[in-house]
């Protein structure tokens, strides 16, 4: 989630290893400018410790949050209440394919926000105007 836009990225992951987190993240910066994203705030989660290798890929300083203070993450923790919409707690997500929780992606990326002005994440972040079609 980049905070100023509110622009999602997301993938799935097959397994909480640090190598499957890495991967994934390497190959979602890369569908972006280098010069968009700056920096990335993360847990404590083990899952985070291969971060000296996204640094090392693309440039982006990785900031660790204080244990027990998700409040230090705020946009995050919102983001994950918006897709918990879509996926509920328990969610099973061996079933869910690339292609739906890309869906889920767009839907929210798409969506207009109060905090922007009413105008979605893609047109903040890639700085352009979405238009409403008619039917």
């Amino acid at each position: 989630m980049e905070r100023k836009s509110r622009y999602l990225l997301a993938g799935k992951l097959g397994n909480k290893l640090s190598a499957t987190y890495t991967a994934t993240t390497l190959k979602l910066f890369s569908k972006v400018p280098k010069l968009r994203i700056k920096t990335m705030t993360v847990d404590n989660g083990s899952e985070f410790a291969g971060f000296k290798k996204i640094e090392r890929h693309t440039g982006v300083s990785v900031y660790f949050s204080d244990p027990r203070s998700p409040w230090q993450r705020g946009c995050n923790e919102n983001t994950n209440g918006l897709l918990r919409r879509y996926f509920p707690k328990g969610f099973d997500f061996r079933l869910a394919s690339d292609k739906l929780i890309q869906a889920v992606v767009e839907r929210l990326n798409h969506r207009p926000r109060k905090c922007l002005n009413y105008r979605a994440a893609y047109e903040v972040f890639f700085n352009t105007k979405t238009v409403a079609l008619r039917s």
